[in-house]
């Protein structure tokens, strides 16, 4: 499974000016209680890390890659999450390099914290240091930054409390920094100037992103608890460390002197390294990369404690043909030492293999044989019936099989207290098993998922329509679920077509079974498969359309209020619309590429997208786009439509957040609101009539979730600072079925949804502030229509213009006319949305047909470009209904 980035979507710096309109002043943000839970899917990313404490059972910690780290409940057998209450100024330390449990005094818990080395994390590493278990933390910064999301994350683990005196730790460091040492429970840290190698390996050291550039350095710590009695430091500490040609140090006075351990084995990297005390054995997992995606090649060994002798005890040994995979998941059976397990990295096809030996690696067996190709024998069985969508909707030939045992499997340990107990992470999930020992009885033995409460998915979009069910949401890799219910996993993710990731979701406002969905997979995998798809019954089922060539990733998508059209437009290329669910595609006009395209969610023929600090509009169904008077605006952003108000827009983006109620002709910046993330709505509060509005963003000076009952007058923030999820809000919608409910994508913690716990607010209704009034008509009696004519864009010999048709009349039209007479030379190049005949300067246009017909008081709207010398004076304009 191809893990995500995502973190590197920070929002982008802007300088911003004021706008038009000015809003009352935003009263003192004050707060509203809410309950806060994740919506159901277990599991979603990679796992690289499961700790068991050795002397406290049931005791288990688990860490990802960025979404934090979890304390296992065997009472509920689920995860608990544990650094939520970090936000968005500290986000990176949602991505955990390693994590210690003491062995000595059991509450206390360390995690070494910092998602990106390069520039992608504005932070540096931190080591966080709890006393209960997780419940709260203390923090020491480092003056360097650690990788929790960077190549090489599986190994380990670097962090390290030591056995004998629990005072001290040691911690692994990457790019050049060494080895750390705290003599203090982790409260301060110094270098250990003695350690003689800081680690050389780096994937790819010309990488110009500094990603794959980046050195794990050192890479894990391990005691020999016999070298000293309790209370004094251990003397004897191996150290693993990033290089090929010099992997194992060792240390036999408590630090003070280091020293390469002889005769070691070269040309890989050690990945584990794991002690057996009673039988004095260090045994060494090694890898040909770091991983956690690759390795071709690769050793197990057994290094005697006592003679200095090493034996390489593969299970199938790098010289061997058959090998195509390292090792990495490493684990001893602490209940029967000679009992040691571990798995390839990386055995992409057909499976990853775990071997298990009872003798210290003499002999193994494996977790699956062959029998005559393509077929295989299997020594477990395995039942994902708690999680159903692990199938990821595939349909394999032999000898592959759905779901697959694992991948990226760089954590597999048995339960220092249960040898029957075993879990180990994927790239998906947990999973795990409770009779592990029928394997060396010649019996099946199951595994299952044990991910419940441990939610990691990255949230691209949500949306939650007024029918069906009441959340769908698009996933960074593993594509997105249709939630019938919130507490409930879901049994299949989007499939028809699958995309790896979904990165952008909508509805038809007035038929909401419509739906529509963007995303991205790797081409040369599916070569017939399109980067969009629809469904007709509320994403219950979907099919996919056809797409122009050149695309490669899903960008974004809108669908008509109506469900008549949508508008796509595709990571990197060219904008397109559709009529009818994507049969062919045209064109777009006036809209850049990779804009952020909304639709109006009232009049079908509106869409609206923004790129560049701009804002276009489209009147006549996404044919063509002009850009809106409004400046001052962020360079990037997320616009949202407000249901069952044409032309009302919210814009979040760094600097404030902004609101329109004319199409996006001119925009008001609220004041008090500093940034924003995103905005969605929900439904109106108790005597309310706008939608309740939820942003996370910062008012006031403080950074949280909010949540206005009166279009953004007042703001309640609705989470606390035990709820700040790290770079929360890339998606953001209400629940326009639940007052109060909001929907909150995270960036690896999942989706998280929240209820009001307080009582029930009342509403006075209150009038949206516009830029300009709209006239009241008082119908006429029979057909009739009024017509209204606006300049929007002009430029030196050309301009643009929107031309509004409304029935005034008491029955409704069947067709309209609209004629007027120009003062100067203007010729019409280009209109939509009607049909035209210009002779010199009179001009009529008709309807297109579709819009012809209008309700008392409906409107519909043609636009169109021209050309003029001189002046461009508004014309006298007349309109006759039929």
């Amino acid at each position: 499974m191809s893990r995500r980035l995502f973190s590197m979507l920070l929002i982008a710096a802007v300088a911003l000016a004021a706008v038009v309109v000015r809003m009352a002043p935003v009263s003192a943000v004050a707060s509203d209680p809410y309950a806060f839970k994740n919506v159901r899917i277990d599991g979603g990313g990679f796992v690289p890390g499961i700790v068991f404490n050795p002397t406290e059972r049931d005791l288990v910690y688990a860490r990802t890659d960025i979404g934090g780290a979890y304390r296992w409940n065997q009472s509920t057998k689920s995860w608990t999450p544990l650094l939520d209450g970090f936000g968005w100024d500290k986000w990176g330390y949602n991505g955990v390099i390693s994590l210690a449990t003491d062995p000595v005094d059991t509450n206390r818990v360390y995690v070494a914290a910092g998602m990106y080395t390069n520039s992608w994390d504005p932070n540096n590493g931190a080591v966080l240091r709890s006393g209960d278990k997780g419940a709260t933390w203390q923090v020491t910064a480092l003056p360097f930054k650690l990788g929790g999301n960077m190549p090489g994350r599986g190994m380990g683990e670097a962090l390290a409390v030591d056995p004998n005196r629990n005072s001290v730790l040691y911690l692994g460091t990457p790019n050049g920094n060494g080895l750390w040492r705290s003599t203090d429970y982790g409260v301060t840290w110094a270098k250990v100037t003695s350690f003689p190698n800081a680690g050389t390996y780096a994937q790819d050291p010309s990488d110009p992103n500094g990603y794959l550039s980046h050195k794990p350095g050192v890479v894990w710590v391990t005691y020999d608890p016999r070298s000293s009695a309790k209370g004094a430091a251990t003397k004897t500490i191996y150290v693993g460390v990033a290089d090929k040609d010099n992997s194992v140090y060792r240390t036999t006075d408590a630090g003070v002197t280091w020293s390469r351990v002889a005769g070691q084995p070269t040309g890989y990297l050690a990945h584990k390294g794991v002690l057996d005390t009673v039988n004095g054995y260090l045994y060494i997992a090694t890898s040909d990369t770091g991983g956690p995606y690759d390795g071709a090649k690769g050793d197990v060994w057994r290094y005697a404690t006592a003679t200095g002798a090493w034996t390489r005890i593969s299970p199938v040994p790098s010289t061997g043909s058959d090998d195509y995979f390292g090792y990495s998941g490493l684990t001893v059976d602490r209940q029967k030492p000679g009992t040691i397990m571990v798995a390839t990295q990386i055995s992409w096809w057909p499976d990853v293999i775990f071997f298990r030996s009872t003798d210290s690696g003499a002999t193994w067996t494996r977790v699956w044989d062959w029998t005559s190709y393509p077929n295989r024998s299997f020594r477990y069985k395995q039942d994902i019936s708690e999680n159903p969508w692990l199938t990821f909707g595939t349909n394999p030939q032999p000898p592959e099989v759905t779901p697959k045992l694992g991948w990226m499997t760089e954590s597999l340990e048995i339960d220092p207290f249960d040898s029957n107990r075993m879990m180990y992470g994927t790239g998906a999930t947990i999973y795990g098993t409770e009779d592990l020992t029928k394997w060396d009885s010649g019996r099946q033995f199951t595994v299952k998922p044990m991910a419940r409460g441990l939610e990691e998915t990255a949230v691209l979009d949500l949306i939650s329509p007024p029918s069906g069910a009441p959340l769908i949401s698009a996933l960074g890799d593993v594509g997105g679920f249709r939630h019938t219910n919130l507490d409930a996993v879901p049994s299949t993710m989007f499939t028809a077509p699958v995309f790896t990731s979904t990165t952008s979701l909508d509805y038809a406002e007035k038929t909401p079974s419509i739906m529509v969905r963007a995303g991205s997979f790797k081409d040369s995998d599916r070569p017939n498969d399109s980067h969009v798809a629809f469904s007709t019954d509320g994403g219950a089922n979907w099919f996919q359309g056809t797409e122009p060539g050149g695309i490669d990733e899903g960008g974004t998508v809108a669908a008509a209020a109506d469900g008549s059209r949508f508008v796509w437009a595709p990571k990197g290329a060219t904008p397109v619309y559709s009529v009818g669910y994507g049969n062919s595609w045209q064109q777009v006009s006036g809209l850049p590429t990779d804009a952020i395209v909304e639709s109006d969610r009232v009049n079908a023929s509106k869409f609206y997208g923004f790129s560049g600090g701009r804002l276009h509009v489209s009147t006549n169904g996404g044919a063509s786009f002009t850009a809106t008077a409004a400046t001052g605006l962020p360079a990037g952003g997320k616009v949202k439509a407000v249901p069952g108000r044409e032309g009302d827009l919210w814009l979040a983006g760094d600097g404030g957040l902004w609101h329109s109620t004319d199409s996006g002709a001119s925009f008001t910046k609220l004041p008090g609101v500093t940034a924003s993330v995103n905005a969605g709505f929900g439904k109106a509060a108790p005597g309310g009539t706008y939608p309740a509005v939820f942003t996370v963003a910062t008012i006031d000076g403080v950074a949280g979730l909010f949540r206005s009952d009166d279009a953004g007058s007042t703001w309640v923030r609705i989470n606390d600072d035990k709820h700040q999820y790290g770079n929360m809000g890339e998606a953001l919608t209400g629940d326009p079925r639940i007052y109060g409910r909001v929907y909150l994508g995270t960036n690896g913690r999942g989706i998280v949804y929240g209820d009001r716990t307080g009582p029930t607010p009342t509403v006075t209704p209150t009038i949206t502030p516009t830029s300009t009034p709209t006239p009241t008509v008082t119908p006429t009696t029979g057909k009739a229509c009024a017509v209204t004519y606006t300049v929007g864009n002009q430029w030196p010999g050309g301009f643009g213009a929107e031309v509004t048709v409304r029935n005034t009349g008491s029955s409704a039209t069947t067709g309209w006319k609209v004629t007027w007479t120009y003062g100067g030379d203007q010729k019409i190049s280009q209109l939509w949305n009607g049909t035209l005949s210009q002779t010199g300067a009179a001009v009529s246009v008709t309807d297109a047909g579709y819009n012809g017909a209008l309700q008392p008081n409906a409107s519909t709207s043609f636009g169109f470009n021209a050309s003029f010398t001189g002046a461009n004076a508004n014309p006298t304009v007349t309109c006759a209904a039929s």
